[in-house]
């Protein structure tokens, strides 16, 4: 049986002070669905009890809907080598205006999407390098990804993108590096 696996899923700035969590989430401005959607690979993430199992080479795989939702595919490589994989389905959060930044994700059967619940916050912080990497994370702090469309990123980018992170105030120094 496939395990659930939250979206492995997404910055460089200068940072303007230090952010608190009680601080609204500032997303990138202006994001292009069309140019997002594709595979990014995990470089780095704060801790999890959804990908806990997962050891390495984690990715994900977004592919836009007709209706405009997107199509959501994880997957990552167990401690044993096992490939685990989680599909789902994301849509523009329920804010107004809309803001293509601002995700919910889900990865529970399809029956239970009329429950809020089921929804997982998925917002994109940072877009860098023409959609070469992300900064994804949620408003309350606790979840954050950083993302690369290759597979081996290039380290001083993530680590600003962790510096603009922290500087938003994620916990960054309880991030893991995702193994390859």
């Amino acid at each position: 049986m496939k395990k659930s696996l939250v979206p492995a899923l997404l910055v460089m700035a200068a940072a303007f002070g230090c952010a608190t969590a009680s601080q609204p989430l500032p997303t990138h401005p202006s994001v292009n669905l069309e140019r997002y959607v594709g595979t990014w690979y995990e470089q780095a993430r704060l801790p999890n009890r959804f990908q806990k199992a997962c050891s390495g080479e984690v990715r994900a795989d977004y592919a836009l809907q007709p209706g405009g939702g997107l199509g959501v595919t994880n997957q990552c490589r167990t401690a044993t080598g096992e490939t685990r994989s989680a599909r789902g389905e994301g849509r523009l959060a329920r804010f107004e205006p809309q803001d293509p930044a601002k995700l919910e994700v889900r990865f529970a059967p399809a029956w239970t999407a009329w429950l809020p619940m089921v929804w997982g916050d998925y917002w994109i912080i940072r877009v860098e390098g023409d959609y070469q990497y992300a900064l994804v994370g949620t408003p309350n702090r606790k979840y954050l990804w950083v993302l690369s469309r290759d597979k081996q990123a290039d380290p001083a980018t993530v680590a600003a993108l962790l510096r603009y992170a922290d500087s938003l105030g994620f916990p960054v120094d309880q991030v893991q590096k995702t193994q390859p």
